[in-house]
């Protein structure tokens, strides 16, 4: 990835079922940053990366999301995938009679088109050496291959899963929803390494909603955020998170 790229967030407003969850979130990200998301649960920030990405139970009431002069609000969610959005979810879901070795070629030749009308398709016997070695350094049987989309995942397989297809995508702009959850010791230490490696080697932005204080020192990000009722109160460095292990959220929420 060459072109610095860059995700303005302003003011941005939505809600679900008309219950007002984003309340005026700003936010602005570039090529090769981490940002972290903290804060209380119910605090808007799965609904932040849901919107984002262009979830149709949500409706946008206000403000503007613009990946340089493209304004995402406007596509559909595999426009955003196109130009290059990604979405880790907290909860993967298992896709029953899709396997996954063919579902991954499939989307990133789809999107590696769409960004280049002049890609070539890679072969499945390509993709799948690509793959085995990504499934390699994050210790997943590569017997998933032919099953089903997290079929006969464990929890902490799935979030694995995440990190693979965000790594065979390439992204320029990916979204992480508490991709700890569910992870052991173990499995955390292979995941936060391949974070970094990713990103250190495709120069993506990262926007990451964790509460993980270990996660977080391994990403080393460059600003960390807290959310309360919809909107960010605090922005800061690393040592954010040490204030808030010290002394939670009280010191960072409106009254």
């Amino acid at each position: 990835m060459s072109k610095k790229t860059t995700l303005q967030i302003k003011n941005l407003q939505a809600s679900i079922d008309g219950i007002k969850i984003l309340n005026g979130v700003s936010l602005n990200v570039s090529s090769g940053e981490v940002h972290v998301i903290m804060g209380q649960n119910g605090s808007g920030k799965s609904t932040l990366l849901s919107v984002l990405m262009g979830h149709p139970r949500y409706d946008v009431d206000g403000g503007s999301v613009m990946l340089d002069k493209k304004n995402i609000l406007k596509m559909s969610p595999d426009q955003r995938a196109h130009v290059g959005l990604f979405l880790g979810f907290q909860h993967p879901q298992v896709v029953a009679g899709v396997s996954y070795g063919n579902f991954l070629r499939t989307a990133r030749n789809t999107v590696a088109t769409a960004r280049d009308k002049k890609a070539v398709s890679i072969s499945p016997m390509d993709f799948s050496k690509a793959m085995k070695e990504e499934m390699g350094r994050l210790k997943i049987d590569p017997i998933f291959i032919s099953r089903s989309v997290n079929e006969g995942f464990s929890g902490g397989e799935k979030k694995k899963s995440e990190v693979l297809q965000m790594a065979m995508l390439e992204p320029t702009i990916a979204f992480l929803d508490e991709i700890d959850s569910g992870l052991d010791i173990d499995a955390l230490k292979i995941v936060a390494k391949e974070l970094v490696a990713l990103h250190k080697k495709q120069k993506m932005a990262l926007i990451v909603v964790s509460h993980n204080p270990k996660l977080i020192a391994l990403l080393s990000p460059k600003k960390v955020h807290v959310m309360s009722k919809g909107k960010i109160v605090k922005s800061g460095g690393k040592d954010l998170v040490k204030k808030i292990e010290k002394g939670g959220y009280d010191a960072f929420l409106k009254k």
